[in-house]
């Protein structure tokens, strides 16, 4: 018989790992039926059984006393991975029999995860198989997302939460189970979509609204001043937050949507160092949002930044849609560029009822079986078709050039050219949408092998878009562009875009920096970039040091 495999929600730690665990706590004997914490905290305590048990409870509706999720008992601890997020808690804890525990608290919590390798890996560890156990199940219940499944105000929530990995649940209002959670929470049509949580009803969310609900949202103190603030959460922000933190500098990562970027929108990238089977973008920068955070990162999304103040005296500002001032001593802007839409009539009208930007389980599921769509020529494109054929989707992919392999990898144009369910149609561009509340046919032109041109009208209940894409710069002023709007850097940036800033400081732009000093620019935000993953998370990474150099700081 093989030896049972250890649990890694529930660690065993050794004498020695225990007693130095407990110095970053502080002792305090608790009695049965003391609460520790409770659901909608700003923060809490990282828990450290010392004797007695405590319990994590799922708080219940009305009469309902709540559902036990996990019980900790001596050598044991209770925390979740809001410990590193910030995010307010969403379960209750209290003592189920008498005894001592330690609590570890915000500020030695980051210090215990930045100061002893062997003790941060295993509680990073433990965080996170925590994390998967509640996404899974009944403890998800504990945020709750009520709406129509057309809705393109509801997938915005779904997206968010999907993205930030947080544990919830979505329910159907069509369901009898969404109908039911409706009349429990006094809901009507009006107020969808709707979040339930165990401290309040949301109606009408937005994801902003969540994110402020539960404490992602960035609030600076009075007189703050930061290392650097980066903008975007792709897989070039993400890496610059990770080198920024893991080197020390005050990092804060602020993202319009949440962070992931277009990566998190992909469904297998398969041509990432390391990752011989491939990996889901929403895993990748996933688990770069939870590094970020170990290092000491802060990120905050949604966060909408509205403008960029370069004539705030020694420092930079960079100015939040609210208004709110974020000063700081450097900035990266790894904003990204977004797909474009198609000039089609009713195209606004289906975007999230049948209209798509990525390719995930989200979209996916809303699709079924049914017949899609995939308009593009590059790997983004071809990564979509695959994915949502392997889901059993019969997909046309449209590509407006003639050759399928012109802008697509090889070896993923081979796989979608042998797969039975996938369709290419080439020189091709799909040129009308019809429907009644959300898509269902499409009308697609092209020219084929022969010559001859034609229009077709099919069926089709999602149209996923991947065609060119627009930097997402409209906040910036006074920052060279080339004529596309992406971002100059360095060694492109003309003598003739450099000013007085530039005479005093006595010398030319640094690897990535942009014509303001102290503005960095990495990834495809980027002129020239290479609009990879792989290339993204370097010139993320490769930013950081010129960061340093301007800051005149040494990186570790």
């Amino acid at each position: 018989m093989s030896a049972p495999q250890a649990n890694p929600a529930s660690p065993t730690f050794t004498r020695t790992q225990w007693e130095r665990l407990k110095t970053y706590g502080e002792a305090h004997d608790v009695q049965a039926g003391e609460w520790l914490f409770r659901a909608g905290e700003v923060s809490c305590d990282l828990i450290l059984v010392e004797r007695g048990r405590t319990e994590i409870l799922r708080r219940g509706q009305g009469d309902d006393p709540g559902t036990v999720v996990a019980s900790y008992g001596p050598g044991q601890f209770s925390g979740e991975l809001n410990l590193l997020t910030g995010q307010a808690t969403y379960l209750d804890s209290r003592v189920a029999e008498a005894g001592a525990v330690y609590r570890v608290g915000p500020d030695a919590f980051r210090r215990l995860m930045s100061s002893d390798g062997e003790l941060s890996d295993v509680v990073l560890r433990a965080l996170l198989a925590r994390r998967q156990v509640l996404r899974a199940n009944e403890g998800a219940r504990s945020v709750e997302l009520l709406g129509a499944e057309t809705s393109a105000a509801a997938l915005a929530l779904r997206t968010y939460v999907a993205r930030q990995q947080l544990p919830h649940t979505w329910t159907d209002i069509e369901s009898p189970a969404g109908r039911a959670l409706a009349l429990a929470a006094n809901l009507t049509a009006d107020d969808l979509p709707a979040v339930v949580t165990a401290t309040a009803v949301l109606k009408r969310a937005t994801p902003g609204e969540l994110a402020e609900h539960l404490g992602y949202s960035y609030h600076p103190r009075p007189g703050q001043l930061l290392d650097v603030v980066v903008v975007g959460g792709g897989p070039a922000g993400l890496a610059a937050a990770v080198y920024g933190a893991s080197e020390g500098l005050d990092t804060l990562l602020l993202d319009t949507v949440a962070t992931g970027g277009q990566a998190a929108a992909s469904s297998r990238i398969e041509n990432y160092l390391g990752f011989t089977s491939g990996i889901s973008g929403a895993e990748l920068t996933g688990r770069a949002t939870i590094q970020a955070q170990k290092f000491g990162a802060r990120i905050a999304s949604p966060c909408q930044v509205a403008r960029l103040d370069t004539e705030s005296g020694d420092h930079l500002r960079v100015v939040l849609e609210d208004g709110t001032p974020i000063d700081t001593r450097a900035v990266v802007i790894a904003s990204g560029a977004r797909y474009k839409a198609l000039p089609l009539e009713r195209w606004s009208e289906f975007e999230g009822a049948g209209i798509y930007y990525a390719a995930t389980e989200l979209e996916a599921r809303a699709c079924g079986p049914n017949p899609a769509a995939v308009v593009g020529g590059a790997n983004s494109a071809g990564q979509a078709a695959l994915y949502l054929a392997e889901r059993g989707s019969p997909v046309t992919l449209v590509v407006r050039g003639a050759d399928l392999y012109a802008g697509m990898s090889a070896y993923l144009a081979d796989r979608i050219v042998d797969h039975p369910r996938v369709k290419v149609r080439t020189s091709a561009q799909v040129t009308a949408l019809h429907g009644d509340t959300s898509l269902e046919r499409i009308d697609i032109s092209g020219t084929d092998p022969d010559g001859n041109a034609y229009t077709r009208e099919q069926a089709c209940v999602g149209l996923f878009c991947f065609i060119g894409a627009t930097p997402a710069t409209e906040w910036m002023t006074g920052i060279a562009a080339d004529r596309r709007g992406f971002i100059l850097t360095d060694a492109r940036v003309d003598d003739t875009e450099l000013g007085e800033a530039w005479q005093k400081l006595g010398r030319r732009p640094l690897p990535f920096e942009t014509s303001q000093p102290g503005v960095f620019a990495a990834g495809d935000v980027r002129a020239g970039s290479m609009k990879r993953v792989a290339a993204a998370v370097g010139e993320g990474a490769s930013a950081i040091s010129s960061v340093h150099s301007a800051l005149g700081t040494t990186g570790v």
